[in-house]
Order: C-alpha cells, then sequence, then structure tokens
C-alpha cells in the first residue's frame, strides 16, 4: 500500500504553455473548440509532445462480486457477475463493441467473483470469492485489499508494456453501486439518500431500502472510517479498490487516464483522497444518469466530455468518449495557422 503514496509529477508546464500557443495561432476564435482544446493541451502536456496522440488504448475490466448483495440492494441476482464476466470474454457486452471500434486492447480481470471463472481470456488476480457483508462487518480485510489494489497496479503495469497512450477502467458486480454509494456518502459526509440512485433499475421503494441499508452500515463503522483506504476496506468492492490503486499507479507512471461512470469516479475520488497528484492526470469520459455522479464529479472538480444519460458501467462512457480525446488531438495538431492559411487575425 504504501507504494500507493509514492510522488507523482505533474504534467510538464512547458508542453501546455506550447500547446496553448499553437492553440492561438489555430484558424479559429480562441476558445471555439472548448473542451477539445483543453484535452489537446493537457494531453501535450502529459506526453510531453507538442504532437500528441491516442493510438495504443488499453481497457481493464475488474469485476468481483459482493457480499452486501444479501440485503436486496439489486434489481439482478448476483451469477449475473459471473455470466457478465463470461459474456466479456465471449466479446459480447457494449464495452467489447465500444472497444473494438477504437481498436482497444481489452482485458477483464476477476478480482473477487464467487466462483472462479476457468476461462483463458479472463485474467485472476482473485483477493476472495465476494466481499463480506458489510452492513454486518468491514468488507474486506488488509490482505484482501492489498491484492485488490495490487491488481489494478498490475493491469496499468500491462498497459504500459504494450506501450497504451490512455488507460480507462471499468467494473462489473452485481450490487457495486450500494458499495459506490457507501464509499461516495462517507467520503464526501453526505447522507446516503443524498448520493444513491437506481442502479441496476430500482424501483423508488428500492432506492428507499438501498439507502437505509447504507445509513445502516456507516452507523456501523463510522468509528473507523477514517482515511481513504479504511474507506476502502471498510465499504468497498475488490474492483473498487483495484480501479483506485490502477488510477494512481497510471498517474505515477505518466500515464493518461480516462475515467468512466459513477463507480469509476468513487474510484477516483478516492484515489484523489489517496494520493491528491493523480487527478492532474484524469479526464472524464461522461456524467452519468446515476444519481450520485454529479456530487462526486463535483468533488472531483471534473468536466466530463459526454451527458448521455448512461449508466451501464463496465467503462463503456469512457470508451465512447475516446474519439473525441482522438479528434481534439487531430484538430491540434492538423489545423492550419493564420499564417500558413494566410487568414487575417485583425
Amino acid at each position: 500500500m504504501n507504494s500507493l503514496s509514492a510522488p507523482i509529477t505533474a504534467p510538464d508546464a512547458r508542453y501546455y504553455q506550447q500547446a496553448l500557443d499553437r492553440q492561438a495561432q489555430l484558424t479559429k476564435p480562441p476558445g471555439s473548440l472548448g473542451l477539445l482544446e483543453d484535452c489537446a493541451v493537457r494531453l501535450a502536456a502529459m506526453q510531453r509532445n507538442e504532437r500528441p496522440r491516442l493510438e495504443r488504448i488499453h481497457v481493464s475490466v475488474f469485476a468481483a462480486d459482493h457480499g452486501i448483495a444479501e440485503e436486496g440492494v439489486s434489481a439482478f441476482p448476483q451469477v449475473v457477475t459471473m455470466e457478465m464476466v463470461k459474456n466479456f470474454a465471449a466479446g459480447g457486452a457494449a464495452v467489447n463493441v465500444l472497444a473494438r471500434h477504437v481498436d482497444a486492447c481489452f482485458e477483464v480481470v476477476d478480482v473477487g467473483l464467487l466462483q472462479p471463472v476457468a476461462l483463458a481470456d479472463v485474467i485472476s488476480h482473485r483477493a476472495g470469492a465476494g466481499t463480506a457483508n458489510f452492513k454486518q462487518a468491514a468488507a474486506m480485510d488488509n490482505a484482501q485489499l492489498t491484492i485488490a489494489l495490487a491488481a489494478g497496479q498490475a493491469a496499468v503495469a500491462r498497459a504500459l508494456a504494450n506501450q497504451a497512450d490512455l488507460f480507462i477502467g471499468g467494473e462489473m458486480g452485481i450490487a457495486n453501486t450500494t458499495s459506490a454509494s457507501a464509499l461516495a456518502a462517507a467520503s464526501l459526509r453526505i447522507p446516503a439518500a443524498d448520493i444513491t440512485g437506481a442502479g441496476t433499475g430500482l424501483n423508488a421503494g428500492q432506492i428507499d431500502h438501498k439507502a437505509g441499508v447504507i445509513d445502516s452500515a456507516l452507523r456501523r463503522h463510522q468509528a473507523v472510517l477514517h482515511s481513504p483506504l479504511d474507506i476502502l476496506k471498510t465499504l468497498g468492492g475488490f474492483e473498487i479498490a483495484a480501479l483506485t490503486a490502477a488510477y494512481i499507479s497510471a498517474a505515477q507512471q505518466r500515464l493518461p487516464v480516462l475515467i468512466d461512470g459513477f463507480i469509476s469516479s468513487v474510484a477516483a475520488l478516492l484515489a484523489m483522497g489517496i494520493n491528491p497528484g493523480c487527478v492532474d492526470w484524469f479526464f472524464y469520459g461522461h456524467c452519468s444518469a446515476e444519481k450520485g455522479h454529479g456530487r462526486v464529479l463535483q468533488a472531483l472538480n471534473a468536466r466530463p466530455l459526454l451527458n448521455l444519460q448512461m449508466r451501464l458501467g463496465e467503462g463503456s462512457g469512457a470508451v465512447l468518449a475516446v474519439p473525441l480525446l482522438q479528434m481534439a488531438c487531430s484538430l491540434h495538431n492538423e489545423m492550419a495557422t493564420f499564417s500558413q492559411a494566410q487568414v487575417s487575425t485583425t
């Protein structure tokens, strides 16, 4: 765990300024491309490259089961986690389709399914057979947390070995919006009702029940909810821990990260609490329809690229935003300057 606090180098300010200067010379009114300009300039600083590029995209989907599912907080049975992992491995999920369209390297990692999946296309880095029910006990112990964090770091190592330009983390785990809502409520010191949404499709009464389960857990564990790692160990999921460590590890190694939806953003919030410099390496793919996502994005001071009312998870919204980042680079690199195009500026 100590490696998570290792220093993070900020993106290079010289390349940031050079990219800003170039943006000012391109044949357009200043700021007229909005967030696309900011994305290109930030990528130039991250890559230390006047002509930033996003050619190699790495997508890691972390999957795990949750003991809190026993409390009836999801619209789907727990077996769906395993079934969806098989679907990922077969290439049939939404994120698979999107990843193929951006020519991404895709992997799925079992961080803690109830039962292991014996498939060659599933990476096994198991912290346990699902977390404990955090309404009754801490979700995981220190040893399990360490393994789950290491799973995220290992995924980033694989991405770097493949010379990735961008890391995307996704997740799968029935009841993981309950865990994410609990993590957010504890981190932001707000009532569960303010952050708890429909998840996989709950009705109003079921959402109230879900928030009640979370509030009960927060009361039970309030004496130990101190640091982000304490909160993660007590209320988290193995896949959320893996995401948290992956985001920090990527930033430590100068690899830009594109954050997905609510659950991924909660992992980003925890990552910021552990090592604040990591947020300088984050982009945010979208604002989801999940109730708490806006609050979490606000806490991250994030500006998401899309708002399509998605709430799927899997990393899907982040992968969907990849072409926007790629086009931001293309505009920055390929547009003519005023002098090249002989266009007047006054």
